[in-house]
């Protein structure tokens, strides 16, 4: 059994791969904070298409994915027009989609994922 960890530190790990399973961390828009769904999610889905291919993986591997909004009633949309972009067709993972409380008021999205390495 072989665990993995990258970009850690004395908290946690952005990554963990573990035998053939890779967990990437809620991943929240650093350099757009306070910026619009589209801008916020644009920044994560492109760190975790990074941290996915670090580990051995890639968008047509997740499994299943996390995400929280802060207002889902006037964020789902603008989200899913990010998302429905960015999955490659026939690759679509499991996914939860939920309104949160996030750690900072100018975070509006946050998304987590699970994948299996590329073969």
């Amino acid at each position: 059994m072989t665990i993995q960890r990258f970009h850690t530190n004395e908290r946690m790990s952005q990554i963990v791969a573990h035998d053939d399973t890779v967990y990437i961390a809620g991943q929240v828009a650093w350099q757009n904070r306070g910026g619009s769904i589209t801008d916020q999610a644009n920044e994560i889905l492109s760190v975790i298409e990074k941290y996915l291919d670090e580990a051995g993986s890639d968008k047509e591997h997740m499994l299943s994915v996390s995400v929280w909004l802060s207002d889902a009633a006037s964020q789902l949309e603008e989200f899913n027009q990010v998302w429905d972009k960015w999955i490659p067709e026939g690759h679509a993972p499991t996914r939860a989609c939920v309104q949160s409380t996030l750690v900072a008021p100018d975070f509006h999205v946050e998304v987590a994922v699970t994948a299996a390495k590329k073969a």
